[in-house]
């Protein structure tokens, strides 16, 4: 069998992770079999649709890797695959015209006043609330060619079994059973002629030869509209695999308090795409062996459905920087410096960090990024060493605005408790006094020549340990009591920018 799988979203909005687990889901899947995955835009609810929302669809998942053999893009031999075209195209008529012809579907005309009316009746006598078939399910067909003939507007809808049980088969779930008793008739075709998802999907599944359906647990109440739809045409049912809910660290529905929810946030986060498929992949699915850390082509090679998990899958924000820290950290320096300046002029990032939210921790990132943009332009070695040296301290390209600020700052901040923890002790003085004086008139000093000056100082004024000294130099060459190694700090800012710097610390302690 030709593995044939599709994602296919109801563009009405951002693309978030959970759409995102299960298009890398399709793919991943479609990749490790060798066959092929497609992309249909299911965009039958007009009113919702949003084209502007359709190019996000497209663009986050090329951002993320995700690629499609068939789609309204690169067209195919079903196409067209939205299924407004579909619909225009006719592809429909014929297949609901069977249903009604063959009795599995009914016409029905109640008005919104009516069923807004059966909703009250079945909520205040505690009924099963849905439509269960009203009037018009066992109504004659005298009776609905008058409402035909009078124009009454009206739907299709599927005419679920009775007194019978609905089985299916989930791959995750295994048997899940219904009883027909209790499942309402869905509208197959709204009053404007559209079809619905329930109905254009099971069709598109068809014709398209798609073999298995990977979606949320959030469809599993659909499930027995879309195997009786299948029963009904006699067709092949694909394997249905519903994947586990995502939920936050504190067991909630996944919201912006858990870190950005649209896919794009998360580049303007400063996340790289091949951490975040990983991370995602990982979300309601382990690979054999318990590994965490995979690239591109071993989440291809891994991947299997029998990894996946019915219990709910955890989006830990904080795992998700660590991992990126990882690939980070996994780059040579041209990469670095190549991603990292990419990413601070990109013009969605800058307007990213043009909006205000509350919800996102912006801070002053988007002045940072700026600054850090000119300074690779203006100060290319400079940097180079910086970004370099803060490399193993930060988990998002984003966080290199505020790492590395202190190296293109004329004058860097000055936190307040590390002003009043380290240059109150009597030792700084002179330490700083005695520091610039050896800086001033080099041209240029090495990580050697610093690391030997400081300690020669330290063991010259009986220090036992370096702290007195290491810890006052970098406060009054950074601002900060924490940073990369001091001895490459030294030598990365060079003997000038040290001399002004250690002047501005002596100002301030005197």
């Amino acid at each position: 069998m030709s593995i044939r799988v599709r994602y296919a979203p109801s563009p009405t909005g951002k693309l978030h992770v959970g759409n995102l687990r299960t298009a890398l889901f399709d793919y991943l899947f479609a990749r490790r079999n060798g066959g092929a995955c497609i992309l249909r835009i299911e965009d039958t609810d007009r009113s919702r649709y949003s084209s502007e929302a359709e190019a996000y669809q497209y663009e986050a998942l090329k951002w993320v890797g995700v690629d499609f053999d068939e789609s309204p893009e690169a067209g195919g031999p079903h196409a067209p695959y939205r299924q407004s075209e579909r619909k225009e195209a006719g592809i429909y008529d014929p297949y609901i015209k069977r249903m009604l012809d063959e009795g599995f579907a009914y016409r029905a005309f109640e008005t919104e006043e009516e069923l807004a009316e059966m909703r009250e009746y079945q909520k205040i006598n505690r009924q099963p609330e849905g439509y269960f078939g009203g009037d018009w399910r066992d109504a004659s067909a005298a009776k609905v060619e008058a409402a035909m003939r009078a124009g009454t507007p009206g739907v299709i809808r599927l005419r679920m079994p009775r007194g019978t049980t609905l089985v299916a088969q989930d791959v995750v779930r295994g048997r899940i059973e219904w009883s027909g008793d209790g499942l309402v008739d869905p509208v197959l075709i709204k009053t404007d002629g559209m079809p619905t998802y329930h109905f254009a999907a099971i069709v598109d599944d068809h014709l398209m030869g798609i073999t298995h359906v990977i979606r949320g647990d959030e469809w599993i109440s659909s499930l027995p509209n879309h195997v009786h739809l299948f029963d009904s045409f006699g067709w092949e049912r694909p394997r249905f695999v519903h994947c586990s809910v995502i939920r936050g660290t504190d067991g909630k529905k996944l919201g912006k308090r858990h870190g950005a929810t649209s896919v794009l946030d998360y580049r303007a986060l400063g996340f790289l795409p091949d951490a975040l498929a990983n991370f995602i992949a990982l979300i309601g699915w382990s690979p054999k062996g318990d590994r965490e850390l995979l690239n591109h082509e071993e989440l291809i090679e891994a991947f299997d459905l029998s990894g996946l998990q019915p219990s709910p899958g955890v989006f830990d924000f904080e795992k998700l920087k660590w991992m990126n820290g990882h690939y980070i950290r996994s780059f040579d320096l041209d990469r670095l410096v190549a991603s990292v300046s990419g990413f601070a002029s990109e013009p969605s990032v800058q307007e990213f960090y043009g909006t205000e939210d509350a919800e996102l921790p912006h801070g002053d990132i988007r002045a940072g990024l700026a600054r850090l943009s000119a300074g690779i332009a203006a100060e290319p070695e400079l940097a180079r060493e910086a970004l370099r040296l803060e490399q193993e301290r930060v988990t998002t390209l984003a966080e290199f605005a505020e790492a590395t600020a202190f190296f293109f700052e004329a004058e860097p901040p000055m936190d307040p408790k590390a002003l009043d923890k380290w240059f109150k002790q009597p030792q700084v003085p002179a330490l700083l006094g005695a520091l610039k004086m050896w800086t001033q008139g080099k041209t240029e000093v090495s990580i050697g020549d610093c690391e030997a000056w400081v300690r020669d100082y330290a063991a010259a004024q009986g220090f036992d340990k370096l702290g007195p000294v290491v810890h006052p130099i970098r406060v009054a060459l950074t601002g900060k009591t924490v940073g990369p190694g001091l001895f490459e700090l030294m030598a990365a800012l060079g003997p000038e920018r040290m001399v002004t710097r250690l002047g501005r610390a002596l100002e301030l302690i005197s």
